[in-house]
């Protein structure tokens, strides 16, 4: 029997959680990553988690970090009124398959990742070089900005997000004009994400952009959030965020930027394309097969509210798509 807003299901219901303790977090650089060997055997077992996935009862609830480790600006532009998603959820109710399949298993593994040090790989249609992050925050600074992320399965949340726009790093690296797309590779190491010892995905995990979606001034790469670095379960230390598209396409741990000609193959959209696409644009009107788009259940809140069209940021990006079925092109 479907759920509605006044009788939502149990698993509609925001979950407590658990998380590493907040002194840990700051000694570990932000960072939290897991041990968990491989979880599941495909992609069914995968599938079938959905949202519904509540984790246990922390012993303590963690407290946003104070410190601020970068000088940064709040945007004026990218905000938003609506109330933030407490640190506390954002960073113990996600999705990290490299390290767990459960919602709660990457803030119980994130202090595997090491975030230091870490190399960007750039090649393609560019110049062929090697970038360290903390170069990449000394070349372009770090803001602050407050994003909506709405997950393919029907959840969301307000982030405020700290890093630079990917389209800085773009125009820096200066890539031919056969470019057309950008493909965004993850970490492949199962020593610090050891559930990449199970098959129940191909790793390392792929996504990417057209690039006129890569330079949108939207798109951003994410360094930290609530002020401080990304903690292991949230992607440290490098990740993509596009508003716009549901959460999938949020690469993290990224170690590669590959500037194509043709359209990447990406992990989701090779592994599940009836369920996945590579476009991957927020679309209440574009069901997942396996259930609506219509609605969302906001962490931290009971009742669903309706979805919009990419993600309420249809002003900025709706021109991109003209003359696109959105349908088809999911």
């Amino acid at each position: 029997m479907p759920s509605s807003p006044s009788n939502p299901k149990p698993a509609e219901v925001t979950p407590e959680a658990l998380y590493a303790k907040r002194r840990q977090f700051l000694q570990q650089a932000g960072l939290f990553v897991a041990t968990s060997a491989g979880l599941g055997t495909g992609l069914t077992a995968l599938s079938s988690l959905g949202s519904a996935d509540p984790p246990v009862k922390p012993a303590e609830r963690p407290e946003a970090p104070t410190e601020r480790p970068w000088s940064f600006q709040r945007s004026q532009r990218w905000s938003s009124r609506e109330p933030l998603t407490t640190y506390e959820a954002i960073t113990t109710y996600n999705n990290y398959y490299e390290l767990s399949l459960t919602k709660s298993g990457p803030a119980e593994l994130g202090y595997l990742l090491r975030p230091r040090p870490w190399t960007l790989r750039v090649d393609g249609e560019v110049k062929p070089q090697s970038l360290d992050v903390d170069t990449l925050i000394r070349w372009f600074g770090v803001e602050e900005r407050v994003y909506r992320m709405r997950c393919i399965e029907a959840w969301s949340m307000v982030i405020p997000w700290l890093g630079f726009p990917l389209a800085a790093l773009i125009r820096r690296l200066e890539p031919t004009s056969r470019a057309k797309y950008v493909e965004v590779t993850t970490l492949l190491d199962p020593a610090q994400l050891p559930n990449q010892e199970s098959p129940i995905l191909p790793w390392p995990y792929v996504e990417g952009l057209r690039m006129d979606e890569a330079m949108h001034p939207l798109t951003f790469m994410a360094v930290g959030l609530y002020g401080a670095p990304l903690p292991g379960q949230n992607g440290a230390p490098l990740r993509l965020v596009v508003p716009w598209k549901y959460g999938f396409k949020g690469a993290k741990s990224i170690v590669r930027l590959r500037f194509t000609a043709e359209q990447p193959s990406t992990t989701w959209s090779a592994v599940a394309p009836d369920e996945y696409g590579f476009y991957a644009n927020v679309n209440p009107e574009v069901d997942h097969p396996r259930w609506s788009q219509k609605t969302e259940r906001r962490i931290g809140e009971i009742e669903r509210r309706p979805t919009l069209l990419f993600n309420g940021y249809a002003s900025e990006v709706a021109h991109l798509y003209r003359g696109l079925d959105l349908a088809r092109n999911f």
